[in-house]
């Protein structure tokens, strides 16, 4: 038995470090694309139709630069004008730093499964299948907290364009918003389903759409506003820390940093479409990196001028507005009210588009964990590939089931709606930086063999070190309420949220779900790899199932 596990071990190893045979097989086909997914342990089930600016659209539409700033400006703006502007360059450098590092893992192992499988693959035997399930769950709820959140943002910004095209005389009240979300959810889920062919064209044409979007708002809005009031000027811009939190100014602008955190992140969806990719050890780099610089330096001229264009640098104005969008109101001030419903109307699409981009996403990463037994009870239905179509249908359904129970949490009022983009922001944080922590330490270290995007030794995991602390300080800061009183109505439910689940999750799993979920396993129809080893050995190796 060791003697096997051992070749096992050096096949796998073998596998990794011979990339480069593999691709060359032959890659108009996408041959050595699938043979690399099976070494890995799969078939290939899905079409693989993104090329590599499709892959780097998968990112760049989910992020939705104008449209995600218009759903978390308050959180940026509740530190100043500066805290806001210093908040967002803060965080755009240190997800750089992240997606760096996420590439480093998906370019080395591309599989939908990715950072479950990853924290399986680079753990010791002892722990590994326990912490490849969290991990797994916690991707799972971070990526549909990602979901809830941009369609609630939707939501918001429909009404928002509703209310100011009758001056005011609207109110947008919670359960209006959730009836448009409702609607978001399902319609989303329904387009998910029908856009197989078309998913990857898709994510060219929401690129477009984006950059048209920011652009058109960092010309028109200043030129409107400039004919009637005059622009705040750099000191307050980058000097102003007007504090609409009751914590210490300080720690309100460590607290806005989660809304760049929020807009620039998701990018793991590029590794759970990575079975969908061609050439995915390159792809996968150049779709989170570049998307996520893409969003960094569009966002810096986005979140210029909303602080220059808010009138008298006067924050409460916009905070307290009566369109509920602050965005909106910055719109409105500086275009008029036609201009500003026609504004928002254009932002609520890209912010639609964003949605759609984020449940196909999501939907790979439940098939991927179904596929591996991870889900409880339903993961024999909802692995199923329809093997004329391939896509995850049942996945995606079970997606915006999800979806709609989790939006109730709205309901309750702006805590609640608050908690969906947090619940995004702390189970992401914990599922991205638990691998890279791994890979930092001893044994993961010794396992882990780069791909093709790699910065060498020293660079490389210096990067991966500063990406885990960061994590770290975003998880601990993302659990926070907005304000020291706190109430029923202002409590931070991500940290109650998130805590049951992962709990619950590893109740779920000693009790029962051992039993069923021993890590990643093979699908393949071929029982014997080449080497002789079993795909069954194979399993044991990664997974420690005995």
């Amino acid at each position: 038995m060791e003697a096997i596990r051992s070749r096992t071990e050096t096949h796998l190893h073998n596998i990794m470090s011979n990339r480069s045979e593999v691709r060359s097989i032959d890659p108009k086909r996408n041959a050595g694309d699938e043979e690399l997914l099976n070494q890995i342990g799969y078939k290939q089930e899905l079409r693989r139709h993104y090329s590599t600016f499709e892959t780097f659209g998968i990112s760049f539409s989910i992020m939705s630069l104008l449209p995600s700033i218009a759903s978390i400006l308050p959180v940026l703006l509740e530190s100043g004008l500066g805290g806001a502007w210093w908040s967002w360059f803060a965080a755009s450098c240190m997800i750089t730093l992240v997606g760096c590092s996420m590439s480093f893992l998906g370019s080395a192992l591309p599989t939908s499964g990715g950072l479950y499988y990853y924290a399986n693959y680079y753990s010791p035997d002892s722990i590994r299948v326990p912490i490849s399930f969290l991990i797994g769950w916690a991707n799972t709820l971070g990526l549909l907290g990602g979901y809830c959140s941009i369609s609630w943002g939707f939501a918001v910004e429909v009404l928002s364009a509703v209310n100011i095209s009758m001056d005011g005389n609207f109110d947008v009240t919670n359960a209006r918003c959730y009836g448009i979300y409702a609607a978001t959810i399902i319609s989303t889920v329904i387009i998910a389903c029908l856009t197989t062919k078309n998913a990857a064209r898709l994510q060219g044409i929401a690129v477009y759409v984006n950059v048209f979007l920011v652009l058109l708002f960092v010309i028109a809005v200043p030129v409107g506003y400039s004919r009637n009031h005059t622009f705040n000027t750099r000191g307050q811009i980058f000097g102003d820390f007007t504090n609409s939190r009751s914590w210490s100014t300080g720690w309100s602008v460590c607290l806005s940093l989660q809304g760049a955190v929020w807009v620039i992140g998701s990018f793991d969806s590029v590794i759970h479409c990575s079975e969908e990719c061609k050439d995915p050890q390159r792809a996968i780099g150049f779709g989170i990196v570049g998307s996520i610089v893409a969003c960094a330096i569009l966002g810096i001229g986005v979140v210029s001028v909303c602080c220059a264009c808010i009138i008298d640098g006067d924050i409460s104005r916009v905070l307290e507005s009566e369109t509920g969008s602050a965005m909106a109101q910055i719109i409105d001030d500086a275009l008029g009210r036609k201009w500003a419903t026609a504004f928002m109307a254009l932002i609520s699409v890209g912010q639609y588009m964003m949605a759609v981009s984020i449940v196909l996403a999501i939907s790979r990463q439940v098939f991927a964990s179904s596929r591996d037994s991870l889900i409880p009870v339903v993961s024999n239905y909802l692995k199923y590939i329809n093997p004329k179509y391939k896509i995850p249908v049942r996945s995606t359904c079970f997606c915006g089931i999800m979806a709609l129970i989790l939006g109730l949490l709205s309901l309750i009022g702006p805590a609640g709606a608050n908690a969906l983009f947090s619940l995004a922001i702390n189970s992401n944080s914990v599922a991205w930086g638990t691998p890279m922590l791994l890979v930092l330490l001893p044994y993961g270290r010794k396992k882990f063999i780069p791909g093709p995007f790699w910065f060498g030794k020293t660079i490389s995991y210096s990067i991966m070190l500063l990406a885990v602390l960061w994590l770290m300080f975003i998880i601990i800061s993302s659990t926070f309420p907005d304000n020291i009183e706190v109430d029923k109505k202002t409590m931070n439910y991500t940290v109650v949220i998130n805590v049951g689940i992962w709990i619950l999750a590893l109740i779920y799993y000693f009790v029962y779900g051992y039993k069923v979920y021993s890590g990643p396993k093979s699908n393949l129809d071929e029982p014997e790899y080449s080497d002789g080893s079993s795909v069954a050995i194979m399993d044991e190796v990664l997974s420690e199932k005995v």
